[in-house]
């Protein structure tokens, strides 16, 4: 660790919740019906998460091995828990992308699987932790974006897709940390750390743009100039809210736990873990007006 960085400190336990989030053949990859463009290029970020998070898992259980911090070690296993369930839920809800209508999907998956192969193959252990950490302090931004201007993006949506989506980045909160701490841990280095922000989150959004351009390429909008406009405005909305977070955690005082969690992402939490059944998937009612946490203080389910 450098004189620079801030000290590590114990922070609660993640919690490794079994989410049966149900998607059913019947699930229109137009999830939101008034948002074409954005349904696609929530559906390419989806596309890249089988192929980005057993990347993330496997450079983690790989750093482990030069970590002795045993708090450290303690959230490696609860990131891997996590990233675990999240990337086995994308994978369910891709086979209905590819089976409602976007079969060339298959050889975008086969161009992210290469390339995470290559990056696994050729470059060094410190880079892939660099570039694990860099895109994970790029969530956070992604996290405010999706969470604070929910009723934006999902009101009038698919239930099933809006609270899949948000409880994904609901537990990046949780896990912010992690990839940052082991990357101290394991090695501290300045100048790579602030390199791989960019350089993890920059590949991310090219796999999901790929996956994008040949779902609205599928639906013949791609050259379609009102619907280029829409997509782009909705890509600049994207950058505008993430840049901000990229560049604090380029910084070399940059620490995730100083990035505010959104306060409802944190009621989320509170709410979920206090349900007498988490086995129900948590399901956002998405013509509310408001796209509320699913539960009363007390954990109860709202009724959607």
């Amino acid at each position: 660790m450098t004189a620079t960085e801030p000290a590590l400190e114990h922070y609660p336990a993640i919690n490794v919740r079994q989410i049966p989030f149900e998607f059913a053949d019947d699930i229109d990859p137009i999830w939101h019906p008034k948002h074409h463009e954005w349904s696609h290029m929530l559906n390419g970020v989806s596309l890249a998460m089988p192929y980005l998070e057993p990347f993330l898992i496997a450079t983690l259980r790989e750093a482990a091995a030069e970590i002795d911090d045993a708090d450290v070690l303690e959230e490696i296993a609860g990131f891997i828990g996590q990233e675990g369930q999240h990337f086995r839920m994308h994978r369910r809800y891709n086979e209905i992308l590819k089976a409602n209508g976007y079969p060339q999907l298959a050889d975008v998956e086969a161009f992210m699987k290469d390339s995470y192969q290559r990056i696994r193959d050729q470059r060094s252990l410190t880079f892939r932790l660099a570039y694990a950490a860099g895109f994970e302090s790029m969530t956070m931004g992604i996290t405010r974006w999706l969470v604070e201007d929910r009723v934006k993006l999902f009101a009038g949506s698919d239930t099933r897709v809006a609270s899949f989506a948000l409880w994904h980045m609901v537990e990046e909160v949780e896990h912010k940390r992690v990839a940052f701490d082991a990357y101290q841990s394991a090695f501290g280095t300045y100048w790579q750390r602030a390199l791989g922000v960019f350089t993890g989150s920059l590949h991310v959004f090219l796999l999901a743009r790929r996956g994008t351009a040949v779902m609205l390429k599928a639906d013949g909008l791609w050259r379609n100039p009102r619907s280029r406009l829409r997509l782009w405005k909705r890509t600049a909305e994207f950058f505008a809210e993430i840049l901000p977070g990229a560049f604090r955690a380029a910084l070399p005082g940059h620490d995730p736990r100083n990035e505010p969690d959104p306060e409802w992402a944190r009621r989320w939490i509170e709410g979920y873990d206090k349900r007498p059944d988490p086995t129900l998937p948590p399901l956002i009612n998405t013509f509310d007006g408001l796209l509320d946490v699913p539960f009363d203080e007390d954990g109860q389910p709202v009724t959607t």
